[in-house]
């Protein structure tokens, strides 16, 4: 009797062919949850990103409608290293689109990036001024850093001068170690103005 050949697979074909099966599998599924991975990271970078991109256009709105001041001997803005405050122009939440005069401030407050604001009046206020209001802009801010460029042709840390500064620079560190690198935002005062 003659034996039959060629009708199977032997047991070590079947065992090579799962132990291949397997090590593609494998590396198959490390790829996908690495591109997971990759693709969760990139969408929460994308959307910090976007924030601060959304806070780079309002800070730069801040100082590009700063009011020059009216009364002369009289500072257009009250800066220093870590805060700014003056009379810009603004549109207020829940009302006409049309913007109208502010006094806001800037400031670091609890690891966030603050705009505290009221409703500008020309007049002297016969009581008390309303207290601020107050917006984050940005939350997990390590320090914000202003500088003043002055007609000398240098940057100073404060500002307290009658007509407003050629360039305002704004730095802003955000926290934690592996955060971003929030750009430098150099913007100059009264650019809005024809």
């Amino acid at each position: 009797m003659k034996a039959r050949m060629g009708a199977g697979f032997t047991l070590l074909e079947m065992v090579v062919a799962l132990a291949v099966f397997g090590l593609l599998l494998g590396g198959l599924s490390q790829t996908v949850r690495f591109g997971l991975m990759a693709w969760r990271q990139d969408a929460g970078m994308s959307d910090r990103k976007t924030d601060l991109e959304a806070v780079d256009r309002s800070l730069r709105t801040i100082i590009e409608n700063l009011d020059p001041g009216e009364e002369t001997g009289l500072p257009a803005i009250s800066g220093s290293a870590d805060t700014l405050t003056g009379v810009t122009r603004s549109r207020l939440p829940g009302s006409d689109p049309t913007a109208v005069p502010v006094e806001a401030g800037l400031a670091v407050s609890r690891g966030r990036l603050v705009l505290r604001w009221r409703r500008y009046h020309h007049g002297q206020a016969l009581g008390p001024a309303a207290p601020p209001n107050e917006t984050e802009l940005v939350g997990g801010v390590a320090r914000i850093r202003f500088e003043y460029w002055q007609r000398s042709g240098v940057w100073a840390s404060a500002w307290h001068e009658p007509e407003l500064p050629g360039l305002i620079r704004i730095r802003v560190t955000l926290a934690g170690s592996a955060a971003p690198r929030w750009p430098d935002l150099v913007v100059a005062p009264l650019l809005s103005r024809p």
